[in-house]
């Protein structure tokens, strides 16, 4: 419940730093104008964000005569969580990661590497699965992708801004040098405003996943085997989108610079304590 009220209070927040953006930079028109773009770009994202990102992967779909193991699980673990049967597909990559996608439970799709299928013991596998399940159930690429689609509108606000600058509350030019700190901080807020998001998400998957699974030392053995396999595995499609880190079990990108602060996901060390002390107290 506590991280449910964190993430509305998170998106109230981004959309009102959005729409400052937008007053900003040409008053109240500018904001409905900003307004009508986001809601525009918030509709393709609804509607085609699945099947971009699936094929922005390669993934294949695959069925209970191409991999009956896998299907059959995915299908056992979404009848008790009282959840239609995804779509499933796979993607080749060495590099162990999951994900899932759609816009609603009805139209979901959930996705694994070959590296994580071949890393993981079938037990460890159901709790990823669990967990990917459980961010369907939640809804939770919904509120990716309007962060997301959000955070990146104030982006190209903040572009605006630099080339165009901002108006003040009668209309006029703005002062130069609020105008390049606005561009500049706005994304940054957005940015962590976003990431913020996505790790309230995390920790409600894994906590959802872990009662759908009914075994919460599984994702804990998971994450903690797919930390040590992704050191040194690059995976190559989302180092070159990077927008979709958030979506995965697992950060995939690279460290460095200020990947750190703006990291998609909590520690793996403290998702792991979590589920544990979730182990203990079902014993």
């Amino acid at each position: 419940m506590f991280n449910m009220m964190k993430t509305a209070i998170l998106m109230a927040a981004i959309t009102a730093l959005f729409m400052l953006m937008g007053q900003w930079m040409g008053g109240r028109a500018g904001m409905m104008l900003a307004l009508v773009v986001a809601l525009g770009m918030n509709f393709f994202s609804y509607w085609f964000s699945d099947k971009i990102v699936l094929r922005m992967y390669n993934a294949r779909e695959v069925d209970d005569q191409t991999a009956p193991q896998f299907v059959g699980m995915v299908r056992e673990l979404a009848q008790r969580a009282n959840l239609p049967m995804p779509r499933v597909y796979i993607i080749d990559e060495e590099a162990p990661n999951a994900f899932a996608t759609g816009r609603n439970p009805s139209n979901a799709a959930v996705a694994a590497t070959t590296g994580i299928l071949r890393a993981l013991s079938p037990r460890e596998l159901r709790g990823v699965m669990a967990h990917e399940l459980a961010h369907v159930k939640h809804r939770d690429i919904l509120i990716s992708t309007i962060s997301a689609t959000m955070a990146g509108a104030i982006g190209m606000l903040a572009n605006f801004a630099m080339v165009f600058g901002g108006r003040d509350g009668e209309g006029r030019p703005a002062n130069p040098l609020v105008g390049l700190l606005v561009a500049i901080l706005a994304p940054i807020a957005a940015g962590l405003i976003q990431m913020a998001i996505s790790r309230a998400r995390e920790f409600e998957a894994d906590r959802e996943g872990a009662e759908i699974a009914g075994d919460p030392q599984s994702l804990a053995s998971a994450l903690q085997k797919i930390q040590r396999y992704a050191q040194g595995i690059p995976l190559e499609t989302a180092e070159r989108h990077p927008e979709t880190a958030q979506m995965m079990i697992m950060n995939p990108l690279s460290a460095g610079g200020l990947r750190g602060l703006f990291s998609t996901h909590p520690s793996t060390e403290e998702r792991v304590e979590r589920l544990l002390q979730m182990a203990v107290a079902r014993s």
